[in-house]
């Protein structure tokens, strides 16, 4: 099963990277997958939409991690991961929690291979931090905080090949 993993890029300093690829111990977390919800909430989109929008969800949550690790560069990043498909079981939805249809829990698996990985270009962080200042700041930031995650949402992940990883730029 494919999984895209949310992350932050010093997640990714434990990375064995070599010649041929790299291999990453996956904390037990909740990911993102194409799951039977996520296919009949869109039922027009064929699997590589089903896949997209697990993806987008995802990049969506890591945010989330950049904003609950201060010392994390401002980045967004999805490890795409294919594991076995028992160590994902549905996720547990929280009350009053908005979870996406193509939320599983993983269980921690060591050095599983790495298949890609996505990471926003290092001019993202600009909007990255507005995203979370206008986050933290009072309620009537609501419209400065709208159009900062308009902007880091509307940016694409680059691609990265696993060697790479060592490589990703930072701000």
């Amino acid at each position: 099963m494919r999984i895209y993993v949310p992350a932050t890029l010093d997640e990714l300093t434990g990375a064995a990277v070599t010649a041929g690829g790299a291999r990453w111990d996956l904390p037990a977390r909740v990911v993102h997958a194409v799951t039977p919800a996520l296919a009949a909430a869109y039922p027009e989109d064929d699997d590589e939409g089903h896949e997209y929008a697990a993806f987008l969800a995802a990049a969506d949550d890591s945010l989330a991690l950049v904003a609950a690790r201060p010392a994390a560069v401002p980045l967004r990043a999805v490890v795409s991961l294919d594991v076995p498909d028992g160590v994902v079981t549905p996720a547990r939805a929280e009350p009053g929690a908005d979870t996406a249809e193509s939320a599983v829990e993983a269980a921690a698996v060591p050095g599983v291979e790495i298949v890609a990985v996505h990471v926003d270009e290092p001019e993202a962080a600009a909007d990255v931090r507005a995203v979370l200042t206008a986050a933290d700041g009072p309620d009537d930031q609501d419209d400065a905080l709208d159009a900062a995650l308009e902007r880091v949402t509307d940016r694409d992940l680059l691609w990265y090949d696993p060697t790479e990883i060592g490589e990703i730029p930072r701000p």
